[in-house]
């Protein structure tokens, strides 16, 4: 399956640029670097200066996709183990271009 805007919430994100669009945390928005590991309700990043622990709850992420195509999805929508959010139904409604 190839990573494209409607089936990323479904796909690995290991691996991905990620950009903090809006966080409940002040010091997180605006982070970006590349994301190292996923918990259920986190994404490890790593960014120029440290290593980033990031909620996933009450966020807005940017993930830029290998062909360089920028996609805003809501943090909440990614809550749940990485291996079972493959088989896990997702409105299109809820990504953004």
């Amino acid at each position: 399956m190839s990573l494209r805007p409607d089936n990323l919430a479904r796909h690995e994100l290991i691996g991905l640029h990620l950009t903090v669009g809006q966080s409940s945390n002040p010091c997180q928005a605006g982070l970006t670097g590349q994301v190292i590991d996923e918990t259920r309700n986190t994404f490890l990043l790593e960014t120029k200066a440290k290593v980033v622990r990031l909620a996933k709850k009450n966020t807005s992420l940017v993930f830029t996709l290998p062909g360089g195509q920028k996609v805003r999805i809501s943090g909440s929508v990614l809550i749940s183990q990485p291996e079972n959010r493959i088989s896990k139904r997702m409105q299109k409604t809820r990504w953004k271009l």
